[in-house]
């Protein structure tokens, strides 16, 4: 019995609606980063413009920067916000790679998005601002760059949307060496606007804690 209660509390204490706003915000990304980063050309920051760079420059292949960065940076969450943080990481993670091979057996919604990089960034960024939000909500990290920002913002007690700033802007500055400025800017609208909107979304109805 010892030994069970051992195993137990070292197991993350999952509630169902936190587990269900990860399922839902893991879907919206889903869908957004399918039918509309996929084709557009616009961009994220933080850990994908990160692996990109890596390709660039060094000749390192994406699945192996970004498999290790988002470890480091999971481990940097683990560490700070806790065993709980990890299982809700695992469902909104899983669940966002489950229904992205799901939207893949679709063809994308409005391909020609691709012609109007202005309007790509503004919708891009409403599903990656509402659906990273949920999973943040939640309390887990649907990627690297959610873990990074989340544990940063715990450690420093600085909001969220501000560590997603930083971070992007850090990433697009280091992409102006391979990447035209224009294509740049509608990155960097796109990453400001998901940013404040997964700042909103997760403090949506909470109070502000002094």
């Amino acid at each position: 019995m010892n030994n069970l209660k051992t195993i137990k509390n070292h197991l993350p204490q999952l509630k169902p609606v936190p587990c269900i706003q990860a399922i839902v915000g893991s879907a919206i990304l889903a869908f957004g980063m399918y039918n509309i980063h996929s084709v557009s050309g616009v961009t994220e920051g933080g850990i994908l413009g990160l692996t990109l760079l890596g390709d660039h420059w060094l000749h390192l292949s994406p699945a192996v920067s970004g498999f290790i960065l988002n470890t480091v940076c999971y481990f940097i969450g683990w560490r700070t916000l806790g065993k709980d943080f990890i299982g809700y990481s695992a469902i909104a993670g899983g669940g966002f790679s489950v229904f992205y091979a799901i939207f893949e057996q679709f063809p994308v919604v409005y391909p020609q998005i691709a012609d109007y990089p202005l309007l790509a960034a503004l919708v891009g960024a409403v599903f990656v601002g509402l659906g990273a939000g949920l999973c943040v909500r939640a309390g887990g990290a649907p990627c690297g760059d959610d873990a990074l920002a989340m544990a940063l913002s715990t450690k420093f007690k600085i909001k969220i949307q501000w560590v997603y700033l930083a971070s992007d802007l850090l990433t697009l500055l280091l992409s102006l060496s391979y990447i035209p400025v224009k294509r740049i800017a509608y990155s960097l609208l796109t990453v400001v606007l998901s940013g404040q909107l997964i700042g909103f979304v997760q403090r949506f109805g909470k109070k502000e804690q002094k």
